[in-house]
This record gives structure tokens, sequence and C-alpha cells, in this order.
């Protein structure tokens, strides 16, 4: 069979700390499955016709629910130029809503996690990238109301190793909870040690660590593993903030500057603007940065945000004890006192920040990673 995977055409978050976009780690792991099968399998972003390629099914991935606009444009496109294969979309917005994705007009809709393919190593060679994605556990025993990731994956799955899987010095970690898995001690002894063509491994998460279950030997652990930009969930209330910043000393007691541990928030949503302040006066006062959130509800299907314009409840979600007034001022908020504390200004202007950034970008470009192993 000719097979089709298609990633739409998503908005690239191109200052991301991370990554550069958001890698279709499950149609990579559908392409090893296919391979595996027997399958030729071609992989495309966005809408583009093959004229050597005729697939028998199109599989097309989806991310959040209110990129859904780029996922039907992608159902339309390729139902349109390839009538007679069969499209099924997957992903995170066709298992929130999968009855809403039905009527992009798709064949079928994949709910949840593919169990045939989840067993194979993504398909790395179909992307041009230096990193990989690893998931030491599936699923979250936390039940947060703004998460739909426990709706998706119900059951938690832990790994007790990833050694084998190695194939990258930059590993990405896509778990839900990453410090929930069990085994997540012996997995961080397996970091301290691990070499990847002769060269050192570094990690990061995509997702805030639970810092309740952080201890000092996980976090002496993270450190010793070359876990890189640790950030903590300060999901709920200000009043927090004692538990949040034992949370942090732990960290900094373990080797972590303070200007390289992250907060992160989700603002328009419980905590009132006013209330969110205070928490961003703290992280200011403990020298730490942020990495926000905008909240969306889990059915919302448009997201049309302008930073720079006027806007309603018409345009995007905006929570009932938020304005756009204050979503966007929070926004810059942080963007501005995530500079001073990045490069150690007494306060933010638009000249420091161009010089900061490009002193930041000088320090990169000459600086040469020790690849030699630990001693």
């Amino acid at each position: 069979m000719n097979i089709l995977l298609v990633e739409p055409n998503f908005p690239l978050p191109a200052k991301s700390r991370n990554h550069r976009d958001f890698l279709p780690i499950g149609l990579l792991k559908l392409a090893s499955y296919h391979r595996d099968h027997g399958d030729d399998v071609k992989l495309l972003r966005g809408n583009k016709y093959l004229s050597d390629f005729y697939p028998d099914e199109i599989k097309i991935t989806s991310l959040f629910t209110y990129w859904s606009d780029y996922v039907w444009d992608s159902v339309h496109f390729y139902k349109e130029n390839y009538p007679n294969a069969k499209v099924v979309v997957g992903g995170i917005y066709a298992s929130l809503m999968p009855k809403h994705c039905r009527r992009s007009g798709c064949d079928d809709v994949f709910v949840g996690v593919d169990e045939n393919a989840e067993k194979f190593k993504p398909a790395y060679d179909l992307v041009d990238i230096d990193y990989q994605i690893i998931h030491t556990s599936r699923g979250c025993e936390r039940k947060c109301k703004f998460c739909g990731s426990w709706k998706i994956e119900p059951e938690f799955i832990a790994k007790k190793s990833i050694k084998d899987e190695i194939c990258s010095n930059r590993i990405i970690f896509y778990d839900n909870n990453l410090l929930a898995n069990p085994f997540i001690e012996s997995i961080l002894e397996e970091l301290k040690y691990a070499t990847y063509n002769k060269r050192v491994v570094y990690s990061e998460s995509q997702c805030g660590i639970d810092g309740r279950l952080l201890t000092p030997k996980i976090a002496k652990l993270l450190k010793q593993a070359r876990f890189l930009n640790p950030r903590i969930a300060w999901d709920h209330r200000y009043k927090e903030w004692k538990s949040i910043k034992k949370q942090i000393d732990i960290l900094v007691n373990a080797g972590y500057p303070a200007k390289d541990i992250y907060i992160f928030m989700i603002y328009n949503f419980e905590p009132d603007y006013y209330e969110m302040l205070k928490k961003l006066n703290k992280c200011k006062q403990w020298g730490v940065q942020i990495a926000d959130c905008r909240y969306r509800p889990l059915n919302q299907t448009f997201d049309n945000y302008n930073p720079i314009k006027k806007q309603t409840n018409e345009d995007y979600y905006i929570y009932s004890k938020w304005t756009d007034r204050q979503i966007k001022l929070f926004r810059k908020k942080v963007r501005e006192q995530n500079i001073v504390i990045r490069h150690g200004f007494e306060s933010y202007s638009r000249k420091l920040e161009n010089w900061g950034e490009c002193r930041r970008r000088e320090k990169t470009k000459n600086l040469k990673v020790d690849s030699t192993h630990p001693s």
C-alpha cells in the first residue's frame, strides 16, 4: 500500500526555546509501523500534490482544537486531489472532538494513541532536526481541568528504561508528567552516562515538571543528567508561593542558576490578572524566568489572537475574569521581565533587549560544547 502522512500547515513557533516546531511524532511512528509492514510511505507538511505518488490511505494528524481549521483545510485538499484514497484524521483535536472532526469530510477519525505504532521508533530520517522526542510515560494521574491529556491517554503507562531509544545528543521529553514515572531515578541515571556518537546527551522537557514530586535526590540527578531549563508548574493560586519557592531552592541547591529555571504559568484562566501579577512579581524577586501559556478551552475551535489589535471573544477566547487588554499586557510584562532576568539587566528597554540578544547569539555561535564523557 501507498501511505501518505500529512502534517497540516500549523503555525511554527519561531522563537521557541525548546525546538522549532511541534514535531509530528505520531506520524513518524506510523511511518515506521507501515514500513515494517512493507508499505511505501511519504510524509508531507501542508497541502501538496504528488504527481508520482497516489496514496491508498492518507493519515492527517491534528494538534490543538483551536487549530482545527488547518486540519479541515488539509482534509478538503486531499479529498479533492486524491478522491479514491481513504482519509483518516488522528491526533489531539481528533481525539478530543471526534464528532466535530468528522464534519471535516474525512472518511474516519482515529481516537487516542495507536498502540501498534507506539511500539515503533519514530522515522527521524523523514525530518530534518537535531533532536529526538521520547515519552518515558503515557497518560497522567492528575486530572487538571485545563488539560486533555488524561482524556486522550486515560491509562498511565511508564517505561523502566530509555537507553535503547537514544539516537541523538538532544532529547525533548514529551511526558505529560515526567517526574510521575516511578522509574525516573533510574532513567536519569542512564542519562548521566548516555552518549551518542561519542558525545554526551542533553535533555529538556516540553511540559512543566510537577514540583510536588521533586526531591533533592531527583534534582541532583537532573543536573548530573544534563537536563536543561527545568520548568516548574505553578498552575494554580498565588497562595502556593511558599511551595514553589521550596521547589526552586531544591533546584538551585542542585546546581541550577536561578535564571535558568522557568516557572510554567497558565494565564487567561482561574487566577485573575491581578493575582497573576503577584505571581509574576514573586518570580522577579526569585530571579527565575516564566514560561507562560494562554488558556483556551478544550473545545475551542478557533484562535485569531493578534497581539497588536483590540479584540473580543469573537476573535479568540477571553476568560470571564480577564479582558483583552489584560491578556496582552500580561504577555508583554512576562516577555520584558524574562529579558531582564535572562541578561541581568536592572530594567527593560528595547535598546538593551537588542544588545542582549546580539550578545546571546554571539555566545551561542562561539560556544564549543565539551563533548567528552564526564568522569
